[in-house]
């Protein structure tokens, strides 16, 4: 297993809060400025989206960036795009499944013949262009916590995504465990195997500034939970997350850096994923983060 960590991920979403509706062109946009970093949306849904739109658009953004692009599939937190889209939530499940099915064989075959219930059949056509490593992309399954997904991905033999943004990670030990199970089970190649974790993060040196984040934080927690009927969000939760066994990556670089270790040790992952702009922090302390993330975070985990 090799670990990184350092990639850009935009999440696919159709609402005022979170203004990334096609994550691909704004990843476009970020490969013209940038060399090394991988490129990745995280997520795109799937059971709304089309299959062969969505291998397309990637594979232009893997050739753009020079074999950098990455896919994370999952259904999302959000169900906006169902209905803006015309598809209707009776179709959930069977959608998504349809649909990577789809989306696999594409990424796989260079002439697809397929056929399913809800889309129309393919037949010896080819999709272009073709992804610049034969073809193929990385495809991670994108999960919150369903163990028939972690089943699914495992058989698949698919990278693991994990979204732990609440409760306590250690919850999640028997879902990654059953994961591992699953997987060798397959037989699947386990030098192959790739599992990462999502999470809320935020970095600063200075307390004040991680203390003054808990109403940035707060704003969009009241926000998502008013539709939701969350209670408010408060301050204990705020310094319960972000305590060792929380699941708030918040605080300074050293206190970041030991609690991703700590993930590396109790899940075995090889790619942490950091959601930095949850609350729309002021952009001067956003970027203060993510210098801090890339220069003083990453050396300690790697």
């Amino acid at each position: 297993m090799s670990w990184e960590l350092m990639f850009s991920a935009m999440g696919e979403h159709h609402r005022a809060d979170y203004a990334v509706s096609s994550p691909e062109i704004v990843l476009a946009a970020a490969a013209s400025i940038t060399k090394n970093i991988k490129l990745a949306s995280s997520v795109t849904v799937l059971s709304s989206s089309e299959p062969v739109k969505v291998y397309e658009d990637f594979a232009t953004l893997d050739l753009i960036s020079d074999g950098r692009a990455e896919i994370f599939v999952g259904r999302g937190s959000f169900i906006e795009s169902f209905p803006l889209y015309g598809y209707s939530l009776n179709d959930y499940e069977e959608l998504f499944d349809e649909k990577l099915e789809l989306l696999l064989k594409i990424n796989s075959e260079e002439n697809v013949s397929w056929s399913g219930k809800l889309r129309a059949p393919m037949q010896n056509q080819t999709v272009y262009p073709r992804a610049k490593n034969e073809g193929k992309l990385p495809i991670w399954r994108a999960v919150g916590g369903t163990p028939q997904s972690v089943l699914s991905a495992a058989q698949l033999g698919m990278p693991l995504v994990v979204a732990i943004i609440g409760g306590m990670p250690i919850q999640f030990k028997n879902l990654i465990e059953f994961y591992k199970q699953e997987y060798r089970k397959a037989g699947h190649d386990e030098s192959e195997m790739q599992i990462a974790i999502h999470s809320h993060t935020f970095v600063s040196d200075d307390q004040n500034v991680v203390d003054g984040y808990f109403h940035n934080y707060k704003s969009q927690m009241d926000r998502i939970g008013a539709s939701r009927g969350w209670s408010p969000y408060t301050k204990m939760q705020y310094e319960g997350g972000r305590g060792k066994d929380g699941a708030l990556f918040i605080g300074n670089t050293n206190e970041v850096a030991d609690k991703i270790n700590y993930m590396k040790e109790i899940f075995g992952i090889t790619r942490f994923i950091g959601h930095m702009d949850v609350g729309d922090p002021a952009n001067d302390i956003m970027m203060k983060s993510i210098e801090l993330f890339g220069e003083k975070i990453a050396p300690q985990v790697r």
